[in-house]
């Protein structure tokens, strides 16, 4: 027996539990492995440490069956795998195919700090990538079509928004309470770490300027050019997705920087001699230097829109010639369709065969192998996120592997603050191609906003328990309510963004009218929001609440069995009627029969009411005339 595999101990008198009621109750060491009837109820203070020689022999002594089985397990991890950053690549595609028009005509607007801050954090979730957000708003400061200090801003905002992915994959695992407890604690802690670090940071950065002057500080005289660099995760799935749909990065930089007015003007696409490949299709049409004479579009150069040909790939099969932006539009929902379905498939597949290679392995043993201090942590995190060139990869990957109970919520924190600072590389790589110093400084912004949302949430316990602590409420209430994580995501990344810009757009407009309306908007959610903390701390809030959850589950619950409870209801009053010999037509007849005496009795106590009221009335003067007679 491995190390990994404690020996199941029967209490004396009790049966020897089997192999589909196991319990850590029933071990000597009282180590909870997976596949346990109360795996959900260990607590991370119960677990038990192991010794490094367990942690070998539970990864290295198996016999021929045992690698066999680990083998077949690990090409069917890899193959899922595979396909689930697939469908994330090809998520993205499909979301810039979508939402690229819109989320160029945001980062093309000079606007206000905290407009700047929603811009950021609503085109990150429109196109589902920081990275290129990052990479966008670095080329606009490249270009001075936003200046240093907006760029900052537009990358606090890129920050929140990039977590948005690993929340809707958490969704994937509603198939079970457990698993989505944790797998939405696990996306959450990194919503709440990047919302608390804007909290603190972005006060700081309107007042002080300090991310602006200290990187300012940094910069060389000049930035040489450099190439563009690909991580090698980008070199694998990347094709395969492009030859599925394809988006055209450009079409949001020229919105945004306002070469283009709209994306009308690259409809129709039109390909050379209508030849779909990448040459006929994707030649920008130019004019010859001696003559002056443009080319003709159709003959001497072609024209793409939102989606795109690639050189290596060609065009990809959603592409076509002479297609309008409804066309391009149409395919990109239908491929967004296509992979959150494929998603969910993946991730059911990766979760189901992670559990099988885990089932009966000792919690001591996987906890002892994946804890690491939170420096390493942070390091591993960042160096997944630098190969893969994309955070939202890294977290929604290790997602699921948290609602699986492998990774613990405390690891999970370090591993996503080192993918936010990962993430920044793909940033500082685009400032070197610019080979502009302001996009180097924007770039810089951003690591150095990451660092300091590190420093000031991580090192203390006291503060780390914030994010953690709300990121596990969070995953509790899932229990209560399966709506729970759409209801957040479209709050959290919609609905409160958008309040947020409308109320700066008032004081945009630099009327009296407008600024003394939203000032008085602005008082008002002020009060709602005290209103708010004071019912929720101080007026039991939370507990209404969760006791509101409960009851809406209840009934919920309750609607489910109804028909169930119905059919054994009727069974046991069938049951009972045939027990008592009462045919079935005889005992409605006596109900109605009971019915009837039961309506005949009021109505004969009634009659003889009003039969006594007159004799009772005749008998007064009787009564009074011999009174009289007596006197």
């Amino acid at each position: 027996m491995s190390a990994a595999q404690d020996p199941v101990k029967p209490e004396e008198g009790e049966p020897t539990l089997t192999p589909s009621g196991p319990s850590r109750k029933m071990r000597p060491t009282n180590s909870t492995h997976f596949g346990d009837v109360d795996f959900a109820d260990e607590e991370i203070n119960d677990i038990g440490d192991a010794t490094w020689g367990e942690v070998a022999k539970a990864c290295c002594v198996h016999d021929a069956v045992g690698w066999g089985k680990i083998f077949l397990g690990a090409c069917a991890a890899l193959f899922f795998l595979y396909f689930f950053l697939f469908a994330l690549e090809l998520l993205g595609n499909s979301a810039k195919v979508l939402g690229g028009c819109s989320a160029g005509g945001l980062l093309g607007d000079q606007t206000n700090p905290v407009a700047g801050l929603v811009i950021g954090e609503l085109a990150t979730a429109l196109v589902q990538s920081s990275s290129t957000t990052t990479s966008i708003i670095v080329t606009l400061v490249g270009a001075e079509a936003v200046t240093v200090k907006s760029g900052i801003y537009l990358i606090m905002g890129a920050n929140i928004g990039t977590s948005v992915t690993n929340t809707i994959v958490a969704m994937g695992q509603m198939g079970s309470g457990d698993q989505l407890e944790r797998a939405f604690s696990g996306a959450t802690v990194h919503d709440l770490f990047n919302l608390l670090s804007v909290a603190v940071l972005f006060p700081l950065e309107l007042v002080s300027g300090y991310l602006y002057y200290m990187t300012k500080a940094m910069l060389p005289s000049e930035v040489k050019e450099g190439e563009k660099w690909t991580g090698p995760l980008k070199k694998i799935v990347s094709p395969l997705a492009g030859r599925v749909l394809k988006a055209n990065k450009n079409v949001i930089k020229e919105i945004a920087t306002k070469k283009v007015e709209s994306c009308d003007q690259y409809y129709p696409t039109v390909c050379i001699g209508g030849v779909e490949d990448y040459k006929h299709c994707t030649t920008k049409c130019e004019t010859d230097e001696e003559t002056g004479i443009e080319g003709v579009l159709g003959e001497d150069c072609g024209r793409v829109g939102l989606i795109t040909c690639d050189k290596k790939t060609g065009c990809p099969a959603f592409f076509q010639n002479g297609a309008t932006k409804q066309d391009d539009s149409t395919s990109g929902g239908v491929c967004l369709f296509l992979s959150l379905v494929l998603l969910l498939v993946c991730l059911m597949g990766l979760v189901n065969v992670l559990q099988r290679g885990l089932m009966g392995m000792s919690t001591r043993v996987i906890y002892k192998a994946t804890k690491v201090p939170g420096v390493v942590a942070i390091a591993i995190g960042a160096a997944i996120t630098i190969l893969v060139q994309s955070s939202s990869i890294t977290t929604s990957v290790l997602t699921p592997i948290v609602g699986l109970g492998v990774i613990q919520l405390e690891q999970m924190l370090p591993l996503t603050l080192g993918a936010n600072i990962g993430t920044t590389i793909t940033g500082l790589l685009a400032s070197m191609v610019s080979g502009n110093p302001d996009a180097l400084q924007v770039a810089l912004a951003h690591l150095f906003f990451n660092i300091s949302g590190i420093i000031v949430w991580y090192p203390l316990p006291f503060m780390r328990k914030v994010p953690l602590e709300g990121a596990r409420a969070l995953g509790k209430w899932t229990r209560r309510s399966r709506s729970i994580p759409p209801i957040y995501i479209v709050i959290v990344f919609f609905v409160i963004p958008l309040l947020l810009l409308g109320l700066s757009e008032l004081f945009q407009q630099k009327t009296t009218g407008y600024t003394v309306l939203g000032s008085f908007l602005v008082i008002l959610m002020v009060y709602l929001i005290a209103k708010f903390v004071w019912f929720w701390k101080k007026q039991d809030g939370r507990e209404k609440f969760i006791n509101w959850l409960d009851k809406r589950r209840s009934m919920s619950d309750t609607m489910k069995t109804l028909p169930e409870d119905m059919q054994f209801l009727k069974s046991k009053v069938d049951q009972l009627a045939e027990h008592t010999g009462l045919p079935e037509d005889e005992e409605e007849g006596v109900e109605v029969e009971a019915v009837t005496l039961d309506e005949e009795k009021p109505k004969e106590a009634s009659d003889a009411t009003a039969e006594e009221e007159p004799a009772a009335a005749e008998a007064e003067p009787v009564a009074a005339e011999a009174v009289s007679k007596d006197e």
